[in-house]
């Protein structure tokens, strides 16, 4: 009940704690040490409240109270314990055993009665706010990171970054400038501490203080997400690092095509997909993701799109509609965002998502797609011109629609192939496949014999797809 009084009737820790109590819960047909525990899994915070009385105890000899604090202890939840009065000589033994047992691990507190316990428990989840960076006077980058010293700071880093900075921006600190003065410059300190974006752009290992700040790249065959995952990658280190691992990651699973040394000493290497604009879309989101949320930057390459998810909403007045148009630049994190334009990764004009679209188009695929889903802002881009809504519109039978999904996986199909799949006669197959390289949906590459094959054009054709030239 105290709990209940301090959370909900509340109006700020209300915004940001949902109570559970086990006498809310209707009859269920659940065990009542499988609810109790599961609701201890699921929670952020676990609050004790420990009195004289240990409680029903179990055939191990363990109360739901102990099983409770066992459980949240094993899955390194925040815990806060609160015990009711100073006088312990009338406590069950096992519950004064487990009292210590807690003291010995964190700090308690101690109450009388109601209203001192609501004080105690307001002033411990506003500490717990404040720590884990929910509730701040700063902003988020420009606020003290937890633990973090300014012997945390690699000046190695700092010195790789001024050296970039000058090159590329001719800024105007010399490369041996001592990192607490560079930081200062940057607006990266918070007194004498270094701020969260100080940490995520200069520290050796970043993920120490924010576990999260990281990018999961996945590979997907198919067109959907599906397990077992056969390429899965989770990238930790500085946002610089972020960000060169995951489009290296990106770039080294899709097709490529090298040119001839007609021009120069060395070959052009041409991509299916832009690098610059596979950069920009990894970019934005490492530097203008949310980073309170728990949840990290999402790279997923599919048969027929990259995919980057961004934990976050888009700053108002933006919206993904006005992000196709010339827009003014509001970065999440500006002390991010900064440095990271120092170094050559971005530009300041809001100009990002207008020059994606111009090297899809220039490569001629589809423009790239923005949606706001939920708490996650996405972007896809495209790998080939097929995509659903161009599908819509060919002229093609269920047949050829299905081995075109399936091209978008194998990559190429074989007359054999073909009637395989859908088990129609050799003539009907040819024929299929022959309006399809008419409509400039396929390539046949071969001429005769066993080794002639079909591939996906990789180009998007000029005007109807679905009339022949």
């Amino acid at each position: 009940m105290p709990s209940r009084i301090s959370c909900r009737g509340d109006a700020l820790l209300r915004r940001y704690f949902e109570v559970f109590l086990f006498e809310d819960l209707p009859a269920v047909d659940r065990k009542t040490d499988d609810v109790y525990l599961e609701e201890v899994e699921r929670s952020e915070v676990y609050v004790g409240l420990f009195a004289n009385e240990y409680g029903i105890e179990d055939q191990q000899g363990l109360s739901p109270t102990e099983r409770e604090f066992q459980h949240a202890t094993a899955k390194r939840k925040t815990r806060l314990i609160f015990v009711k009065g100073t006088d312990d000589r009338a406590r069950h033994p096992k519950m004064l055993k487990l009292i210590r047992h807690a003291g010995s691990q964190l700090i308690r507190r101690r109450f009388n009665g109601i209203p001192d316990l609501n004080a105690a428990l307001y002033a411990s989840l506003v500490e717990h706010l404040e720590r884990s960076g929910k509730l701040r006077a700063l902003p988020f980058d420009a606020s003290a990171c937890p633990r973090a010293t300014l012997g945390d700071i690699s000046p190695a880093r700092v010195r790789m970054f001024l050296a970039t900075a000058r090159r590329e921006r001719n800024y105007a600190l010399p490369e041996r400038t001592q990192p607490e003065k560079a930081l200062a410059h940057l607006n990266l300190l918070d007194g004498k501490h270094p701020s969260h974006a100080a940490v995520l752009l200069f520290c050796d290992n970043p993920q120490r203080f924010l576990p999260t700040a990281e990018v999961k790249c996945l590979h997907f065959h198919g067109t959907e997400i599906r397990k077992p995952i056969p390429s899965y990658q989770i990238f930790k280190g500085t946002v610089f690092e972020l960000v060169d691992q995951a489009v290296d990651c990106v770039m080294s699973k899709i097709a490529r095509s090298v040119g001839t040394r007609k021009h120069s000493a060395q070959a052009p290497v041409e991509y299916e997909l832009p690098k610059e604009a596979v950069a920009e879309a990894i970019v934005n989101a490492v530097a203008h993701r949310d980073y309170a949320s728990n949840a990290s930057v999402q790279v997923m390459l599919f048969a027929d799109r990259l995919e980057v998810w961004n934990p976050g909403e888009l700053p108002p007045p933006l919206t993904p509609e006005l992000l196709r148009l010339p827009h003014a630049s509001i970065p999440r994190n500006p002390l991010i965002a900064d440095p990271l334009y120092l170094a050559h990764y971005i530009e300041k004009a809001g100009t990002g998502t207008l020059d994606m679209i111009a090297l899809c188009r220039e490569a001629g695929l589809p423009e790239p797609d923005f949606r706001q889903d939920g708490g996650q802002f996405v972007m896809t881009l495209w790998r080939d011109w097929l995509t659903e809504e161009v599908f819509r519109s060919l002229d093609v039978n269920d047949r050829q629609r299905a081995v075109i999904v399936h091209m978008k996986v194998s990559g190429r199909i074989t007359t054999s192939e073909y009637l395989k799949i859908t088990g129609v006669s050799e003539s009907t197959a040819l024929r299929e496949l022959r309006q399809m390289v008419r409509k400039r949906i396929l390539e046949r590459v071969g001429t005769t014999g066993r080794g002639a094959f079909y591939s996906l054009a990789r180009r998007k054709p000029v005007g109807n797809p679905s009339k022949p030239s």
